[in-house]
């Protein structure tokens, strides 16, 4: 396939997703009509109508608490937080709700949260934020983060697919990065990768980290200290 972004391989992932799942439902702070303020949902909208990519009030909460009764109903909600910032609001219901019920009730609930994060943006300090660490603490969670096109439309498949609930934090920094992809290839949920061979340092990255971890590796080689790079996908 020819080379894309990382923002068009997440609109490709989730456009399959539409496609192949009736069940997945898409919604948000400015999702539908506008695609998303990154157009992360450009045109899904148009393709598969309001009732399964619709616009949501201002209200993280309630965006979350939407998503755990639509999943408890048999459907796969993909929702969004339109900036890492706001995931706040959300907080008890992911870490008291979304992130127990599995356990509490042994009933799936296939919920994967969208959340672009982190800075390099140079935008103000709510849209540059890495909340990463308090969910990748939280039992009941998987969290999840690409760092190159290809891993984010394998990784946000397997979250999708997932029966338990996935946190899928996209780098704002990375979402222009382009590269060729794989639409046939998987990446389970779990499972790390080596990004660069090295014997003599091992360093380990994960989102938009792993590119300034790479860089680092061509820097040591010039000194002659070969550097491995790891790059999680899973937190």
């Amino acid at each position: 396939m020819e080379a894309v972004t990382m923002a068009k391989a997440i609109n490709l992932s989730l456009r399959d997703a539409l496609t192949h799942d009736e069940n997945v439902l898409i919604f948000g702070e400015d999702v539908g009509a506008l695609g998303g303020v990154f157009r992360i949902t450009d045109g899904l909208q148009k393709a598969f109508g309001e009732e399964r990519v619709f616009d949501t009030p201002l209200a993280e909460s309630s965006i979350i608490g939407i998503a755990v009764g639509l999943a408890l109903r048999g459907f796969k909600p993909v929702p969004e937080i339109q900036f890492d910032g706001f995931i706040y609001p959300a907080f008890e219901q992911i870490v008291s709700h979304v992130a127990k019920y599995r356990n509490r009730s042994g009933v799936p609930l296939p919920i994967t949260i969208r959340v672009p994060f982190g800075g390099h943006i140079g935008a103000v300090e709510h849209h540059s934020e890495s909340p990463e660490a308090y969910f990748a603490h939280t039992a009941g969670l998987k969290v999840v983060t690409p760092s190159t096109p290809a891993d984010a439309y394998a990784l946000l498949q397997a979250a999708i697919d997932d029966p338990d609930p996935v946190i899928f934090f996209e780098p704002k920094a990375r979402y222009y990065l382009k590269e060729e992809i794989d639409t046939a290839a998987r990446v389970a949920i779990g499972k790390a990768r080596v990004a660069h061979e090295g014997s003599g340092v091992t360093v380990i990255a994960y989102g938009p980290t792993v590119s300034i971890a790479l860089q680092a590796a061509k820097t040591a080689a010039a000194e002659q200290i070969s550097l491995e790079v790891i790059d999680l996908r899973s937190l």
